[in-house]
């Protein structure tokens, strides 16, 4: 048992994917199996004071990975666009209130533009964010997500292009998130998480798997040596770059967040011990 709880301690779980679960009762399960730390979704906090969230997660011993999420920059009206802004500019305040020390961008795309001028768009956002979040002192972290959201949900679908944004940002403020369910297909991964490692971009590594066929393109993830992502070489990868932070488990899933959470729970830690 005690050496299970030791390999719990870099595991980490955002609260979408134990969805049911209200911050506190997720809080309190993930403390009592031993698992190190927790990400949380902008949603979980509503109606409650954040700061306090922020302390009773670190009472539990839960290290508080990031607040999830900001981004949706792009827009078709410069309303639209700075509407997007003063979003980000709030989860920062969420984010050091909570004592979250980044906040993961899905970066977003507008449906009507070109998804070069999203891609402006979402690199003008951040640069537009960067001095409110050198301030709080927090990371905004892009997400490059896989090409089947490029349509609605992101324009920066490899991680060449989240690399080419973060070096054009050139801000300490500035990461990446490596997350296998959006990346795995990728040819150039393994030299890509090189070079955001090499340039102090790479700050945060999500794990899950993909199901064949998958039922629902946004909430069918599977369970870590459910589907066909080879984790362990992804995982091998980033940790040759000397990464040494959380594996965070984000799985938005019908099927799963029908179930009994306790025993997806369960299914979770069995799942990361076995396959991650």
């Amino acid at each position: 048992m005690a050496e299970e709880r030791k390999n719990l301690k870099k595991l980490c779980i955002h609260t979408i994917t134990t969805k049911p679960w209200p911050i506190e009762t997720a809080a309190q399960e993930f403390s009592a199996a031993g698992i190190g730390g927790i990400t949380v979704w902008r949603d979980a906090l509503a109606g409650r004071n954040i700061r306090q969230t922020g302390n009773r997660l670190r009472d539990l011993n839960l290290e508080v990975v990031s607040l999830c999420r900001g981004g949706f920059f792009p827009a078709l009206t410069p309303e639209g666009r700075q509407k997007a802004i003063q979003d980000n500019l709030n989860a920062i305040d969420e984010a050091e209130a909570l004592g979250a020390p980044m906040v993961v961008l899905v970066c977003g795309s507008a449906p009507g533009q070109s998804l070069a001028d999203s891609r402006k768009q979402i690199q003008d956002g951040i640069a537009a964010c960067l001095p409110h979040a050198e301030a709080a002192n927090v990371k905004l972290t892009i997400e490059p997500l896989h090409p089947m959201y490029a349509g609605d949900r992101s324009a920066v679908n490899t991680l060449a292009q989240a690399n080419d944004m973060a070096e054009a940002l050139n801000s300490a403020h500035v990461g990446i998130a490596v997350d296998v369910y959006h990346l795995w297909w990728d040819p150039d991964l393994e030299t890509q998480i090189k070079r955001c490692a090499a340039n102090n971009h790479l700050s945060a590594f999500h794990i899950c798997d993909w199901k064949t066929p998958t039922l629902d393109m946004l909430n069918d993830r599977g369970l870590m040596g459910e589907g066909c992502i080879d984790l362990k070489q992804i995982r091998g990868w980033v940790e040759k770059t000397g990464f040494t932070g959380f594996h965070e488990v984000e799985i938005f899933s019908n099927l799963y967040w029908q179930q009994e959470q306790s025993q997806f729970l369960e299914k979770i830690m069995a799942a990361y011990q076995q396959h991650a």
